[in-house]
């Protein structure tokens, strides 16, 4: 009887554990959900400014159309992109497009000066700013993720029940990862 008691006990003790372990991988992969979902936000946010900045772009740069149509066909990717290594990946190549056009910008003294303009122009700043603290924040719930489903004994849980690592979204363009050079 005694070792019915004894055997019944570690029987419960386990399960007990596994429950606990797998509601902490639930909650975890819930965060990186979450996290992903405010990425999701601030990058819709980002998609409905584009059209606007790129109209007043065009009523001042009409030599200009190459540029303006890459951003546009970069958005359209971007907003196609679904799992994070695409999203982050099509990411990349709208800033750098963006970056070209206000470097374009620069060009034409009228757009600099036009309100609508630095007024688009300033809340797109404030929007990488935004999706920046986003993807720091999806990051961190991601790594802490990641950490519980390789780690001992979770990662047995995890394995039982797939629960995979999440992707990291970071920069995948060699040319963000290098330092940018300043001459004088």
């Amino acid at each position: 009887m005694i070792i019915w008691l004894i055997a019944l006990g570690i029987l419960v003790g386990v399960g007990l554990w596994f429950m606990s372990g797998y509601n902490d991988l639930v909650h975890k992969k819930a965060l990186v959900d979450e996290a992903w979902s405010g990425i999701d936000v601030q990058l819709k946010r980002r998609y409905d400014l584009i059209p606007n900045l790129v109209a007043t772009v065009k009523q001042y740069s009409i030599h200009e159309k190459g540029v303006l149509e890459e951003v546009t066909r970069l958005r359209s990717v971007a907003m196609g992109s679904v799992d994070v290594t695409d999203k982050s990946t099509a990411e990349a190549g709208l800033t750098k497009a963006l970056k070209t056009l206000f470097a374009v910008a620069e060009n034409y003294p009228q757009l600099k000066a036009n309100e609508n303009f630095l007024g688009l122009q300033k809340e797109l700043s404030a929007l990488e700013h935004e999706v920046q603290l986003a993807r720091r924040y999806y990051n961190g719930t991601a790594r802490n993720y990641n950490i519980a489903v390789v780690s001992f004994p979770s990662n047995l849980i995890a394995r039982m029940t797939n629960f995979c690592k999440a992707a990291y979204f970071e920069i995948t363009s060699p040319d963000e990862r290098n330092a940018p050079r300043v001459t004088f």
